[in-house]
């Protein structure tokens, strides 16, 4: 025996209450949830007299409105393009979260209409374009464009900001 002591599998009162907890304590999807709460059962195994469904739990606080899938893209993707992402990658993070495409109507306008701002924050960020302290060789040019495009921004925009003569700003699209 190591001495240490394994936690009681969960019931129906501990699994509601440990998603309580995780709602009140992050910003969360229904997806995001679900994932955790099939973690946890898996972890510590189920000891409840009815079989475990977490999937009525997720339901439960959508309905109740502890989880907000739409309000949560919004608020990712919000995040996510003031750090610079484009829309590949911010699309990426919300489908990872298991946000539906009912839900993200409002995020993906929200993603478009800060595609620039968000391109000139990788930019600064990055050190290149009109915030490069002097033309890129050939080799961090590449280096340049492929940070862009791993960041979610396609391959034109990489192109105009990685190419933009250092220290000139850049007109809005």
């Amino acid at each position: 025996m190591t001495g240490k002591r394994l936690p009681p599998p969960l019931d129906e009162s501990a699994l509601r209450d440990m998603a309580l907890r995780h709602v009140a304590r992050f910003a969360t999807s229904r997806g995001k949830l679900l994932a955790y709460l099939k973690r946890k059962i898996k972890e510590r195994g189920w000891g409840g007299e009815q079989p475990a469904d977490p999937e009525g739990l997720a339901d439960r606080f959508v309905e109740l409105g502890y989880i907000d899938d739409a309000g949560y893209a919004v608020m990712k993707s919000g995040a996510l393009a003031r750090r610079g992402y484009g829309a590949r990658r911010i699309g990426e993070e919300l489908r990872a979260a298991g946000i539906g495409e009912e839900d993200r109507e409002q995020a993906d306008a929200q993603i478009a209409s800060e595609a620039w701002a968000a391109a000139d924050r990788f930019a600064r960020r990055k050190r290149v374009g009109p915030y490069a302290t002097g033309p890129l060789d050939p080799k961090q040019r590449e280096k340049a464009i492929a940070a862009f495009l791993r960041a979610g921004h396609d391959y034109a925009v990489a192109r105009r900001w990685v190419d933009a003569p250092p220290g000139e700003p850049m007109a809005a699209e």
